[in-house]
């Protein structure tokens, strides 16, 4: 299974908390974990609005504002390119909302994913052109269009890029596009104290800066950040920082939004109280599925709508559209681990997989359960329109760059761009078992290398467990990547029961008792692997009729939480792994 490793605070717990009164020494273990200094609570616990950077510090920025405002002054048509994602739905939502306060001369494009591609292309520009747009800003794209952002300026229009995707660099030189500003933090020349803001995260930074010139109505902008915090929490970016406090505020506004498109979505998908767990597993998810099967504009429109029953039916477009890709993505996932199973591709350190059937807009979906079950890093490949081409998707793990090992080969990609941990490309057919050859050439094939490491915040007996520490354990919400939901760990707990549960019967329910002390575990992920592996511990067939409740005993890594179910409220343990 997983291997185990207690988080070092580096001492910060004892140096830093040993004068504290305001929280338990649970808390103050976790805030040192999360490597927050003592000085630095209040901000990481309570974020606020003065906390957020000087947007000016971020390169370029000085410059898109002066051309928006002169835009603005002359009524210029302003043209936002976005991108079919959730990132990008939140970001050209952010730049049209933040706009719409100076402006009505607005008008928006979103690439189709099969027909497009990935980002601005020259259909949409063209298109631009014939609607006699004056300003293209780009938004979670456009840092890699070198060849469309020359051709904008050779027809004569201007372009602002807002990104935040890895910048181009050979030989420690960035490559840019020349276009009249580019803003994106991972700039090499850019001093923006901040880099890991979302697409979303970046426009709204500029929107900021606009408005701080021509006093824009700071109400209404930081309204926006419910927008920002669907992309912030979608994108999978670090929630610390500037990103904490997005997403915080962003929640609250979020749960008491005016926005129709917003409450009907939430609505159509019996969603009561956001989170980042209901935004990241089914409001988002509903979003995206729009830009894989049919167009993202539907997203957007959702949104910008002020019309009940507009609003209505894009949500249960949205929600229909996901159900399909629900659907779609198993079939596919089913079908691509059996062609690894058969052609032993698992035995390779980096999994490349090609299957023409699979729609291309759910490889990348594929490719991170491939990556999740087999703890590989994996390539999942399906046909173009065009057959002599391959379109994929890569997801990768923990500690492995992916984006920097392709372009190791940049010579068998036609298309290639992402980050260390997700990339999509194009490829010509004839190229994939040579990249498959290339990707596995000496790679260090050891246990090592795919042994999944969890790191646990401390040790949480049964016995220290109660209702006012894990009321205490909210403080750090919103969790997420780089802010983890606390995870403790605990020896020798007696499994008492064990069955499955849910609609699909994929849900792992177990008593456990420890010291006489009884709680409820639930196993959401994997669930088949966790019967496989109780089997094969406890040397039985099958796990569920040939349960003893004699010599069960396991260790667990959990998270507490507060369950409310009937108007009664219990403790209940999510299971992350056991052994």
């Amino acid at each position: 299974m997983k291997s185990w490793f207690i988080k070092s605070d580096n001492g910060l717990t004892k140096d830093n908390f040993k004068y504290n009164k305001e929280f338990s020494y649970i808390i103050a273990q976790l805030l040192a974990n999360r490597n927050v200094k003592y000085t630095d609570v209040k901000s990481f616990l309570y974020p606020n609005f003065d906390n957020l950077h000087n947007p000016f510090l971020m390169k370029d920025i000085d410059k898109a504002v002066d051309i928006l405002i002169e835009a603005i002054d002359n009524n210029s048509h302003i043209h936002i390119v976005g991108d079919y994602d959730q990132d990008g739905n939140s970001a050209t939502v952010v730049l049209y909302k933040a706009l719409q306060f100076f402006t009505d001369n607005l008008s928006f494009a979103i690439p189709h994913r099969v027909e497009d591609g990935y980002g601005i292309s020259k259909g949409i520009v063209d298109e631009a052109k014939e609607n006699n747009v004056d300003l293209i800003i780009t938004c979670d794209n456009g840092i890699s269009a070198f060849e469309i952002v020359d051709y904008c300026n050779k027809i004569g229009i201007p372009i602002i890029i807002t990104d935040h995707h890895q910048v181009v660099v050979e030989c420690d030189n960035q490559i840019l596009p020349n276009a009249c500003a580019v803003i994106n933090p991972h700039r090499l020349d850019c001093e923006y104290p901040f880099k890991e803001l979302c697409g979303a995260g970046v426009a709204f930074k500029l929107m900021q800066a606009l408005y701080d010139e021509l006093g824009g109505d700071e109400d209404y902008l930081i309204d926006l950040m419910q927008f920002v915090a669907m992309g912030t929490v979608c994108d999978v970016v670090d929630l610390v920082d500037e990103n904490r406090f997005f997403v915080k505020q962003g929640l609250e506004i979020l749960n008491n939004s005016t926005n129709k498109g917003i409450n009907k979505l939430k609505s159509e998908n019996s969603v009561g109280n956001v989170t980042t767990t209901t935004l990241g597993f089914k409001l988002g998810p509903c979003i995206n599925a729009a830009g894989r099967l049919d167009t993202a504009k539907i997203g957007v429109e959702l949104f910008l709508s002020d019309d009940e029953e507009e609003t209505l039916g894009y949500a249960k477009d949205l929600v229909k559209l996901n159900e399909e890709r629900k659907q779609l993505t198993n079939e596919a996932y089913l079908k691509v681990k059996r062609l690894i199973d058969e052609n032993h591709y698992d035995k390779n350190g980096i999994i490349v997989v090609y299957d023409a059937d699979i729609h291309e807009s759910i490889a990348g979906i594929v490719a991170g359960r491939v990556k999740d079950y087999y703890y590989r890093p994996a390539l999942v490949f399906t046909n173009s329109k065009d057959r002599v081409i391959l379109k994929g998707s890569a997801r990768s793990i923990e500690g492995f760059d992916i984006i920097e090992k392709l372009r190791e080969f940049n010579d068998l990609f036609e298309k290639l761009g992402g980050h260390s941990m997700a990339a999509g490309f194009s490829i010509k057919a004839e190229n994939l078992d040579l990249l498959r050859d290339k990707l596995n050439f000496e790679f260090e094939e050891t246990e090592k290398n795919f042994v999944e490491k969890v790191k646990i915040d401390c040790s949480f007996d049964f016995k220290l467990i109660s209702y006012k520490i894990v009321k205490e354990l909210e403080l750090l919400e919103p969790y997420g990547k780089g802010n983890p939901e606390p995870l403790f760990g605990t020896k020798n707990v007696e499994i008492n029961e064990i069955s499955l549960i849910g609609k699909n019967k994929n849900v792992i329910r177990l008593k456990l008792l420890q010291d006489d002390i009884e709680y409820t575990g639930i196993i959401f992920n994997n669930y088949e692997k966790y019967i496989e592996y109780l089997n094969k511990k406890f040397k039985v067939k099958d796990i569920f009729s040939d349960f003893k409740k004699t010599n069960c005993i396991i260790d667990i890594l959990f998270t507490p939480i507060i369950n409310e179910y009937m108007n009664s409220k219990t403790i209940q343990l999510l299971i992350k792994d056991i052994r």
